[in-house]
């Protein structure tokens, strides 16, 4: 027989042709296709409801503490939470806050009060202090003979001042005296350390302008002379006049006498303290020109003669280059003679005690020996 016999394996063969196979690719692919459509078609309406409910979008960030949370403030991150055990754990969270600073904002602020003007350290000012109190820093002039003391040449032992220049004592002590100081045991006085003593002849009524000569001055001369002491003496001046001020002088010449008087004759001007003095209608000139006329007076006598003032009286109220032929007897208690122009004599204390006088007394250092001049 010609014909051969289909077995089942091979009849099952032929049926998965590749147009077949092509076929089922193709399909498997458009469903699989069809079933991705389908699940982004049920996503959408499930996005949509969330934008809905939430309508601004969510951003993710790292944890935040809010400032009032921490003591300092700052935004903490969970890799910081590790140090939280170097903050002490006791005292006010926002006591540390309003202490917490820079080492430069812990430095002490000196507190810039502008106590100190400029004038006080540029060498060119000197302070004068007025009758009221007030402060003024005056120009120091380039044309006067200056203040050549050494400060620390000075030494004060027991209300006694000694100036040195190379080791040696070049000063001389004395006091001023007039009615008010009673007796004086001038002996006393001599043993004490004083050399020498400056007199008061008399003075001149700061209203009335009448001349009254104190009651002891001829037997204070006299006793101080015997007493080994060296004199000087001085008038308290009202003068308003260059008549006046030379009528002053000429009883100071006149006071003198048989006498040996080596220190200055001298004019104690000024004002008068809580009252209004004559010289107070003067101007600077006519103040000046009366005292002048006193110098000159002085002068013609063939003696010393020195002007006796405070500092703001010599610096304020007169011109003192009329003055520099003359010695000046400043009168500046303190610790240093506070002027910045040349002296002869500086009246340093008005509060001091010494044996042979009653009560307080001032004292004069005299730099130079006017028993030599």
């Amino acid at each position: 027989m010609s014909n051969k016999m289909n077995l089942p394996d091979d009849n099952e063969r032929n049926l998965f042709t590749p147009q077949m196979t092509a076929a089922m690719v193709v399909t498997a692919f458009v469903t699989l296709l069809i079933i991705v459509i389908v699940l982004l078609a049920n996503r959408r309406p499930h996005h949509n409801n969330i934008a809905s409910q939430n309508p601004e979008p969510v951003q993710q960030t790292s944890p935040v503490i809010k400032p009032e949370e921490t003591p300092s403030g700052d935004v903490i991150g969970p890799g910081d939470l590790d140090f939280w055990d170097m903050y002490p754990e006791e005292g006010d969270p926002e006591d540390e806050v309003q202490g917490a600073g820079t080492e430069e904002d812990d430095k002490p602020v000196e507190p810039d009060d502008g106590s100190e003007p400029p004038e006080a350290t540029d060498g060119r000012h000197t302070l004068v202090i007025g009758r009221d109190g007030k402060e003024e820093w005056v120009l120091i002039s380039p044309y006067l003979p200056k203040n050549d003391i050494d400060p620390s040449s000075l030494v004060l032992q027991s209300n006694l001042m000694s100036y040195y220049v190379d080791g040696k004592e070049t000063s001389y002590l004395g006091i001023s005296v007039d009615k008010y100081d009673d007796y004086i045991d001038f002996v006393k006085l001599k043993n004490a350390g004083i050399d020498f003593v400056m007199l008061r002849v008399g003075v001149r009524g700061y209203e009335s302008g009448s001349i009254t000569f104190d009651e002891y001055y001829a037997d204070n001369i006299s006793r101080a002379t015997q007493a080994g002491l060296e004199v000087g003496l001085y008038f308290r001046s009202q003068a308003i006049t260059p008549e006046e001020a030379a009528e002053e002088a000429t009883a100071l010449i006149a006071a003198i006498g048989d006498y040996s008087v080596k220190y200055p004759l001298a004019i104690d001007a000024g004002f008068v303290l809580n009252d209004t003095s004559r010289i107070e209608m003067l101007s600077k000139t006519e103040k000046t020109s009366v005292l002048r006329a006193f110098v000159d007076t002085v002068k013609a006598s063939g003696h010393n003669c020195a002007l006796h003032a405070d500092k703001e009286f010599l610096i304020k109220e007169i011109d003192l280059s009329k003055f520099s032929d003359i010695d000046i007897w400043l009168d500046n208690p303190g610790d240093l003679p506070d002027y910045p122009y040349a002296m002869t004599m500086w009246e340093y204390t008005d509060s001091a005690t010494l044996d042979g006088v009653n009560g307080l007394t001032d004292i004069t250092i005299s730099f130079i020996d006017y028993t030599q001049k």
